[in-house]
């Protein structure tokens, strides 16, 4: 389960950013390869799902993360050497496996990298501490816990990718619905809906299910205080990650017991595009997705109803899940020093204001706030308020968000719940073991 886990993890973040790009396959352009008469420059090497067909143009069409790269190559006289990972190779590898392989022979200095990368190469030492940057100071508290591996800040991400229930607020209204906080009012919600003729009330596909499991098994672990304890004993084997799921996996047994959920589509349905259109169509009361998919119009940020993007259903209440994926350096990077500089202008106040304003999400800056589409306001509000679940993080010895998505499409298949425990408790054990 575990192999499998590091297939499936950069392809469960679909529609996140760049990385979406992370389940197809690779190779080098050599459009960027330097010339020898550029030798002595100064270059930093980097290695991502991004391609750009010329590092030096001038071009207003440039991605926001080219924006703050430009930011960075102006203010240091330093080129950023683009190695990218594209279709026309690897096409038996993930982005995850070409870019372990990579780091683990130090072939680039910076990397951009999926949670369990993070988590993988940290655990080995292969990745720089990134605790001095001057940059570091403003960041969120959640990019601190989300990216710390044994102490060390090994990852800054560029945004924070919040994920949440899309809802068609005209349909609640229609049916004197308020929008749900908890497991009991969602799934009251979801008997209103379904006695009136909507047949499956929840839009669902293979990837995004964890994020009800998320937002239901970790609600107080990340919100109760008590959170660098309960994830030591976590990593001690002293409490079970199967204990904080097992109620969660329960609750999405129950949506599919009752048809809420239909499981055999969602099983083999990928992101957005098995459920947009009846969700669009006002057929589907509820979907769930990332941020970003408000802002853009190919995905729902344009609707002929009242959208609201809210939190998921937890006993504290509307709960936004958070993966945060990031900007590494190689420990043993050729270029380390050059790099490190380069990413602490990437990750400055002043670039992800530009590259937030530019995308439109959330900063991992606490001092840079995003103006959001009014729809994801209920969502925005409960992250600025420090409410959140992580669904990736670092620091705990189980990889979270990709274990959990395979996990989950167990359970779509047929695997009863106390399987799907059987399938944790077993990762631990392997974790546990040192294996």
């Amino acid at each position: 389960m575990r192999k499998r886990a590091k297939r499936a993890a950069a392809a469960c973040l679909a529609g996140l950013t760049a990385l979406a790009l992370a389940a197809c396959g690779v190779h080098e352009d050599p459009k960027n390869l330097i010339s020898q008469e550029e030798a002595d420059t100064r270059t930093v090497n980097f290695f991502s799902p991004m391609e750009k067909t010329d590092p030096n143009a001038e071009n207003v069409a440039r991605t926001a993360s080219d924006l703050t790269v430009a930011m960075a190559e102006e203010s240091l006289n330093v080129t950023m050497v683009y190695r990218t990972y594209t279709a026309e190779s690897y096409q038996d590898k993930t982005y995850d496996e070409v870019v372990l392989d990579r780091a683990w022979n130090n072939m680039d200095d910076l990397y951009l990298l999926n949670p369990d990368t993070i988590l993988a190469l940290g655990a080995e030492g292969k990745l720089m501490d990134l605790a001095g940057l001057d940059s570091v100071k403003n960041l969120r508290e959640i990019i601190r816990t989300a990216n710390t591996v044994d102490g060390k800040l090994v990852a800054i991400p560029q945004e924070v990718v919040a994920y949440g229930l899309f809802v068609n607020k005209d349909l609640f209204d229609q049916y004197g619905l308020a929008l749900p906080e908890t497991p009991e009012d969602f799934l009251e919600c979801c008997r209103v809906f379904k006695e009136n003729g909507i047949e499956t009330p929840i839009g669902a596909n293979r990837w995004w299910l964890e994020t009800f499991v998320f937002a239901q098994a970790y609600a107080d672990l990340y919100n109760g205080g008590n959170t660098e304890a309960e994830i030591a004993a976590l990593n001690s084997g002293e409490t079970r990650y199967s204990d904080y799921m097992r109620p969660a996996f329960e609750f999405l047994q129950t949506l599919m017991d009752h048809g809420y959920i239909d499981a055999e589509k969602a099983l083999v349905s990928e992101a957005i595009e098995a459920e947009s259109s009846d969700f669009l169509a006002g057929k589907t009361p509820i979907v769930m997705a990332y941020w970003g998919a408000a802002n853009t119009e190919t995905a729902y940020g344009k609707t002929d109803f009242e959208m609201q993007v809210i939190g998921f259903p937890s006993s504290r209440g509307p709960m936004p899940v958070v993966t945060i994926t990031g900007f590494a350096i190689g420990a043993e990077a050729e270029h380390r020093e050059d790099a490190a500089q380069v990413l602490d202008i990437m990750v400055s106040d002043e670039a992800l204001r530009l590259y937030s304003q530019t995308n439109r999400v959330i900063s991992p800056s606490k001092n840079v706030k995003v103006d959001c589409v009014p729809a994801l306001r209920p969502l925005n509000q409960r992250i600025e308020e420090g409410i959140y679940v992580l669904g990736s993080n670092a620091g705990m010895d189980v990889e979270q968000w990709g274990n959990t998505c395979l996990i989950v499409r167990e359970l779509l298949g047929g695997s009863s719940v106390e399987e799907c425990m059987a399938f944790l408790d077993a990762l631990q054990d392997e974790a546990l073991s040192g294996a």
